[in-house]
């Protein structure tokens, strides 16, 4: 479970607890982890925290022989890992564009390229990668991150044509806005660039779903559970949307 340490990856991270699955929880953030790692345990499976920087493929690797010799095989892979910076299409300087392309794209794939060998080798296994709607569609501000997201779209379905006969399931989950500190930080951004309050922002947010609300992190992580089950074994290489009919 990468990006695991808050909002979404954490919220998944427990509910996996929840159905009985061991967890390798991961993030940048020690304290993070850590935090999460011992509410998985109170729950009554095995977890272990583990630090990395998906964008590394190094530490990757490393991030992965440390959760198998802690708990064996990984048959699940969640990539939650990401970043949300925002420019205008010509401000986005190198550094923006290769930090968001480095960590929400580059890492989903060497988090795949790690997972999906041993998965197909035992003839089971779940990817499941954290998308957004913008990897549907595109907004003003965010072509690093709607580019991106495009991209783990596209390696998704990929991966799951490849993995299709061997008893591996690689699906997208496409949240809307969701209430989580990732959320709370863009609604900082566009607090300091326009000097509109927090809660009119807020409120603009919630009115771009049709539903009237922000999406829950719990919501989330109940469909990347199912997308765990084997009653989901049909579904693969799907982009499944959780944003209250904003996308159709």
């Amino acid at each position: 479970m990468t990006g695991g340490g808050r909002g979404i990856g954490r919220a998944v991270a427990l509910e996996l607890a929840r159905a009985g699955a061991d967890v390798a929880v991961s993030s940048r953030t020690r304290r993070e982890v850590d935090a999460v790692a011992a509410e998985a345990l109170a729950l009554g499976v095995r977890a272990v925290a583990l630090v990395a920087d998906v964008s590394r493929s190094d530490q990757v690797a490393e991030m992965f022989r440390q959760a198998r010799a802690a708990l064996g095989a990984v048959d699940i892979l969640v990539s939650s890992a990401g970043i949300a910076p925002s420019a205008p299409f010509a401000k986005t300087s190198d550094d923006l564009w290769r930090s968001v392309i480095d960590t929400n794209l580059s890492g989903s794939f060497y988090c795949m390229r790690e997972a999906l060998p041993t998965m197909s080798e035992s003839g089971w296994g779940r990817v499941v990668s954290i998308a957004s709607i913008a990897g549907k569609t595109g907004y003003p501000y965010i072509a690093a991150y709607a580019a991106s997201k495009h991209g783990v779209l596209g390696l998704m379905r990929c991966a799951a044509l490849e993995m299709a006969a061997h008893g591996v399931t690689v699906n997208a989950v496409c949240p809307g806005y969701v209430d989580t500190p990732m959320t709370d930080a863009s609604v900082a951004r566009m607090t300091q660039k326009t000097g509109r309050p927090a809660a009119e922002l807020r409120k603009y947010l919630e009115s771009l779903s049709p539903q009237g609300r922000l999406m829950t992190a719990e919501e989330v992580a109940a469909l990347v559970v199912y997308l765990c089950r084997d009653e989901a074994r049909g579904i693969t290489g799907q982009a499944l949307s959780l944003d209250g009919g904003t996308v159709v």
